[in-house]
């Protein structure tokens, strides 16, 4: 058969790094099958586009995997594949938790032939045995011989052949760009973020969250050496192609057991395999020194931490008491101290929650070393506890919210303001967090290290703030660039200053010479 994997986005906010259960179940395709791979964030597709290329390319069999964020958009890409004669296979946290509305067995639609739910490492490969004699089965679940269920060991790990798969929707330089920046040290003719999995599973439980739910409460790992040898796999290729590669660790906690962290870092660093990476740790775990030192030396430039509140009653109320906010200012000095910077995540909306809250979130922000803070609003998603709760209250607004993606928009009635005023609290916290000024200042409080740091900055605020302002084509980027133009104007000059200064110290070719023979 000639398979395609297919991940959609939403519509409306795109994710530039390719999503990993593609390149995955591709690995673990039985021989003989042809896959091919597209992911709609960076390949835009309609459901005309998606219909006639699935005839044009006599495509076989079609798999769609989706968050809860991007199913509705999903489902229509679905219809219009089954429309066209192709049989679809969807899979995901969503469908995993809803199978019925993909299968249409409640008065709706029918999306899907069949359904994989939870994790797919074992049945991938019986649904394309099935599909390819024509039996597919309405539903595929990963349990045993007892009928419970059975989570994939990761220790015999598929090797995802990165050297060799064409990834050229996911470089984020321009192609007129990448030639000239070729030259630069270090190379950026190409640049891409890779993700990366070492674990699955996280103990925590938070209310919100659908990670245990999916993944399940026991952690499981890949062995160090396979770890390390996709990183070497992926620094090989970057320089191969005299670019440059960040590697994402999608674990929903990296750290979540520090002592085998450690030694996978331990590992990286002994193989010479750090490149740029960036992963999700909770604040709890960043307290150890060690774990931190070890970040760092190990290629580790970005941590992504779910703070959501700087309120503890908040963070009690949705299980998430582990969470420390007045630890927060010395977990970020901590990481800044070895030039690791974060990315932190909140949620607004939460039921202790007051007008206000975003200009006093924002209050401690100003006090720590300068990120990238994001913002957005509590979410109830199907089969979480926090659904339960508020449907059993009867505060769900938009019960099915995901049927029409609206990002940034409530979908239950906040305790202690409305749903205005917690909309309105978000696009405080961007607009404070994201405009010139704030970019600028971000990038001045950087002026005691290399340049380099301040170009990172720079570049990292400027893309975060399309997660809530539109700069999806070159006239909004024109735009953005444009605002920020005297930033933009100040690194550059100090950039010629300091490549003017190298160039003056450079000794003459006979005064090297000479003092070589001397």
């Amino acid at each position: 058969m000639k398979i395609l994997l297919y991940n959609p986005d939403n519509g409306v906010t795109r994710n530039f790094m390719p999503h990993l259960w593609m390149f995955l179940l591709q690995s673990l395709t039985p021989a003989g099958h042809e896959v091919v791979l597209i992911d709609g964030n960076a390949q835009p597709m309609d459901e005309a586009g998606i219909a006639r290329y699935v005839l044009e390319e006599n495509i076989d069999l079609v798999g769609i995997g989706a968050m809860t964020r991007m199913v509705a958009k999903a489902y229509r890409m679905a219809d219009a594949v089954r429309a066209a004669g192709v049989p679809v296979v969807m899979g995901g946290p969503h469908v995993t938790e809803m199978p019925d509305e993909a299968l249409g067995r409640k008065s709706g639609k029918r999306h899907a032939d069949a359904v994989a739910l939870g994790e797919a490492d074992e049945t991938w490969p019986k649904i394309v045995a099935d599909a390819a004699r024509g039996q597919l089965k309405e539903i595929y679940a990963p349990v045993d011989e007892f009928g419970q269920e059975r989570k994939p060991s990761l220790q015999a790990y598929p090797s995802i052949p990165w050297h060799s798969i064409d990834l050229g929707q996911f470089n984020v330089v321009p192609k007129f760009a990448g030639p000239m920046l070729k030259r630069f040290r270090g190379g950026w003719g190409t640049f891409r973020v890779i993700p990366v999995e070492s674990g699955r599973g996280c103990p925590y439980g938070c209310e919100f969250c659908t990670v245990t739910g999916f993944f399940g409460d026991s952690i499981r790992f890949r062995s160090n050496k396979s770890v390390v040898d996709e990183l070497l796999m992926l620094k090989a290729r970057a320089k191969s192609e005299r670019g440059q590669i960040a590697v994402f660790f999608i674990d929903d906690n990296f750290a979540i057991n520090p002592k085998r962290t450690k030694s996978l870092l331990r590992d990286i660093i002994a193989a010479n395999a750090q490149v740029y990476w960036i992963a999700q740790i909770s604040a709890n775990l960043l307290r150890d020194e060690e774990l931190v030192d070890l970040i760092a030396a190990s290629g580790g430039i970005w941590i992504f931490i779910g703070m959501e509140s700087i309120d503890p009653t908040n963070l009690a109320d949705v299980n998430k008491g582990f969470n420390k906010p007045g630890e927060y200012a010395a977990v970020l000095q901590r990481l800044a101290d070895r030039n690791v910077f974060a990315i932190t995540s909140f949620m607004f909306g939460m039921d202790n929650d007051t007008v206000g809250v975003a200009e006093r979130t924002l209050q401690q922000i100003r006090t720590w070393p300068a990120g990238l803070p994001i913002f957005g609003l509590i979410t109830p998603l199907p089969a979480t506890p926090l659904y339960a709760r508020l449907e059993a209250a009867g505060r769900l607004t938009r019960p099915k919210h995901w049927e029409e993606f609206i990002p940034f928009a409530m979908a239950h009635t906040p305790l202690k303001m409305t749903i205005g005023e917690a909309h309105a609290e978000v696009k405080y916290g961007w607009n404070h967090s994201y405009s010139p000024e704030a970019i600028a200042q971000a990038v001045r409080s950087f002026s005691y290290k290399p340049l380099g740091y301040r170009i990172n900055i720079l570049i990292a605020r400027l893309c975060f703030r399309g997660i809530y302002f539109p700069q999806m084509g070159p006239l909004a980027w024109l735009k953005v660039l444009y605002e920020n133009r005297q930033t933009i104007a100040d690194i550059v000059k100090e950039g010629f200053r300091d490549w003017l200064s190298g160039m003056c110290k450079r000794p003459a070719h006979s005064e090297t010479v000479s003092s070589a023979g001397d």
